[in-house]
């Protein structure tokens, strides 16, 4: 008989730091993982729109969370707004450079979840009939 080791994957060594480093990295993350966010990025990934047209898009959406959305990743440097001086005033939201690079693996997020959404259906309906019905 052999001896058999076995070796864990640790966190990325970004995650083992402590510090401002490390915080911007979590809120970073918490940001582009937010479900709305993600959602918003995706609504915009083939161009501008006005703010009724980004809540049609997006879907489930309220004023006040999507509104609270877009500040946040204006903020972030994700996205730009843009008033129109016209009457009424036309204000449109675009991804920014910074956004597009993240539109590949958010789009391959996307593309998985919506490969896999049977699959991890039917792994939770077995597993809560295993558990007797709770989650």
């Amino acid at each position: 008989m052999t001896d058999v080791e076995t070796t864990t994957l640790g966190p990325p060594s970004v995650c083992q730091e402590a510090g401002a480093e490390n915080q911007m990295v979590r809120d970073l993350l918490g940001r582009i993982g937010d479900k709305w966010s993600l959602m918003i990025i995706g609504a915009l990934h083939k161009g501008p729109l006005r703010f009724s047209a980004l809540q049609q898009v997006v879907g489930g959406i309220s004023q006040r969370m999507l509104t609270l959305n877009l500040r946040q990743l204006q903020r972030d440097g994700l996205l730009t707004r843009t008033v129109y001086p016209e009457v009424p005033p036309r204000v449109e939201y675009e991804l920014t450079e910074l956004a597009h690079g993240l539109l590949a693996p958010v789009l391959q997020l996307v593309n998985w979840v919506a490969d896999n959404a049977d699959l991890v259906r039917k792994h939770r309906e077995i597993y809560d009939a295993e558990q007797g019905g709770t989650a």
